[in-house]
């Protein structure tokens, strides 16, 4: 990659008091456009503090699909681009920003949706391009100044869509009696607003224990899918008949809690499957008829494409430390930089000190950013520790340098357990955080359980708990048969360790390979048959946040303060314990 000189950006002058500087970091990429529709950025003048950026006529600052802008912002800076793309093409691209947002707005800079995520800072982008005019801004928040930087790196071009295939037959009461008024010439309106009224999806019991669960949707595009559905695919959703109803039906047990969206009109690209399996999250969006959103912020409700819509079924189990209490004692959560010399990259680091007073154990997070907001982890460290249910404890929240470095990094890597061996837990030492191996537990989610459990096994000595959310047993090295954590823990002396290991049954296998459920399953039974202590518990949910805030709570008393966990606590009595 060759960067060019840092210049201002055309039509800012030296004493714009917004400070925004901007310089192309140019590749040789081709853009994945046809020529007649280059796919470009033209920067427009700076907006005022606190208004919309607004056009002019200054020198386009051309960028094609793998160019790259950057910038600094200054407290109320915002500034504006145009993308031209064909209509209907998928645009892809990757965004990091401190105290930066990036968002879609129509030409004359009216919000119309929030394209960065809170959860993290650097992340992919991609919506699909609209005949109506738009323009991206990027827009400085908080207090602070920012910095951001977008990459356009794909625009992938529409192909004919494909028959959606025999719908199925249909189970749900309501939409059976709905299509006897459609077949007798009644319209949908009196059923919309008795959903509206009610909230979707539309819940019918069947039994003490289950529930058939219909997710609805309201269009008459060609198609929508599920993104979140109990089958752990991308459900599409069958149109009845000709109306503007759109349906998919699951029958589910009454302890279910789960996440979803859905995405209306998902183009069918001209791609990889992996990259058409992608292309939902271009319009995935929460359910309009549910007014129950996860996380429940304001930087969430800015959009409908912001967050996701929660479905708990009546016997879910509560989440009772998830919110603030009021007149709870606080910690103190503090930012870090930490540079690794060991990884070669720069990543954030938050660090949480108890309201109690000293610690007395200690938590290692990965995935900060989501730690912090999609679930919210110092309100549950206080509200636990504030029922006496742990003792005070800090944590530690591991950012991540880039998505690729988490790819990277939380599979098995030796660099990385040399950055937490060597780095990281001296620093936190530094810190006065620091606590006993047998009172500091390592715990992620996803790939950040995957690490967990080999930071366990690797650094016994530094980590005595492993508490592990739906961690990613299914990986094995380049080359290897599938199970090789669980070769691992088989093959290695036993190490002074506890477990807690979660997993939802909506994570369980496709395709002919074993999922989530099945490979935690597997590492559970490995680790009791070579006498580790595990707590090994299975709920009725998918890979989601919205159910692994609850679960590290319970995790956190399991390891913590086992006789708690054993006397039984209604939080964590709902799930199977294997």
């Amino acid at each position: 990659m060759s960067v060019a000189k840092p210049r201002r950006a055309p039509g800012l002058g030296g004493g714009m008091a917004l400070g925004f500087v901007a310089w192309a970091a140019l590749t040789a990429a081709q853009a994945a456009v046809p020529p007649a529709h280059p796919a470009h950025l033209l920067p427009e003048r700076a907006a005022r503090p606190g208004a919309p950026a607004g056009g002019s006529n200054a020198a386009p600052l051309a960028l094609g699909v793998g160019h790259t802008v950057k910038g600094r912002m200054q407290v109320g800076g915002a500034h504006a681009f145009r993308l031209n793309v064909p209509a209907g093409w998928v645009v892809q691209g990757d965004f990091d920003g401190r105290n930066v947002v990036l968002d879609l707005q129509d030409e004359h800079g009216a919000h119309l949706r929030r394209l960065s995520r809170a959860d993290a800072a650097a992340q992919g982008v991609m919506w699909v391009a609209s005949h109506a005019p738009r323009r991206l801004a990027v827009r400085q928040v908080g207090d602070a100044p920012g910095t951001f930087e977008l990459r356009i790196s794909k625009a992938l071009e529409p192909k004919p869509e494909s028959s959606g295939g025999e719908a199925p037959k249909i189970d749900s009461p309501t939409l059976r009696s709905l299509q006897d008024d459609l077949a007798s010439g009644a319209g949908t309106d009196a059923f919309w607003a008795d959903m509206a009224r009610k909230g979707t999806p539309l819940v019918e019991p069947v039994s003490e224990t289950e529930s058939l669960v219909t997710f609805l949707w309201r269009g008459t595009g060609g198609n929508v899918r599920l993104f979140g559905s109990p089958s752990g695919n991308h459900d599409p959703m069958r149109r009845l008949g000709d109306s503007d109803v759109w349906w998919a039906t699951f029958r589910m047990p009454n302890t279910a809690r789960l996440s979803y969206r859905i995405a209306p009109d998902v183009p069918q690209i001209q791609g990889s499957p992996m990259e058409q399996r992608r292309v939902i999250l271009a319009t995935a969006q929460r359910d309009p008829l549910n007014p129950h959103v996860f996380p429940d912020t304001d930087d969430v409700r800015i959009d409908m494409y912001q967050g996701a819509s929660v479905l708990t079924l009546p016997q879910a189990p509560p989440q009772p430390w998830v919110s603030r209490r009021p007149k709870r004692a606080v910690g103190v959560l503090n930012h870090h930089e930490f540079e690794s010399a060991v990884l070669g990259n720069r990543r954030e680091i938050w660090t949480y000190r108890p309201a109690a007073g000293k610690p007395e154990a200690l938590l290692m997070l990965f995935d900060a950013h989501s730690y912090l907001h999609q679930v919210p982890t110092p309100a549950i460290i206080d509200n636990l520790v504030g029922e006496g249910l742990i003792p005070p404890t800090a944590v530690v929240l591991v950012g991540n340098a880039s998505p690729e470095a988490r790819g990277r990094e939380l599979p098995p890597n030796e660099s990385f357990i040399r950055f937490l061996d060597e780095e990281l837990m001296p620093w936190v030492e530094r810190q006065g955080l620091a606590q006993p191996a047998s009172r500091t537990v390592v715990a992620g989610s996803s790939y950040g359980g995957l690490a967990s459990a080999y930071a366990g096994l690797r650094l016994p000595h530094r980590f005595g708990n492993v508490l592990s959310l739906s961690g990613s047993y299914w990986w094995s090295p380049t080359g290897e048969i599938p199970g090789w954590m669980m070769r691992q823990y088989a093959t290695a002396p036993v190490r002074d360790l506890r477990f807690y290991l979660d997993a939802g049954r909506y994570e369980a296998s496709r395709g002919g390979r074993d999922g989530i459920l099945e490979t935690s399953r597997h590492l559970g039974d490995v680790l009791r048959a070579k006498g580790y202590e595990t707590t090994q518990v299975e709920h009725d949910t998918g890979h989601d946040y919205l159910h692994w805030q609850g679960s590290l709570g319970c995790g956190l008393v399991a390891l913590l303060n086992p006789a708690a966990y054993e006397r039984g606590l209604p939080a964590c009595s709902a799930g199977l314990h294997r």
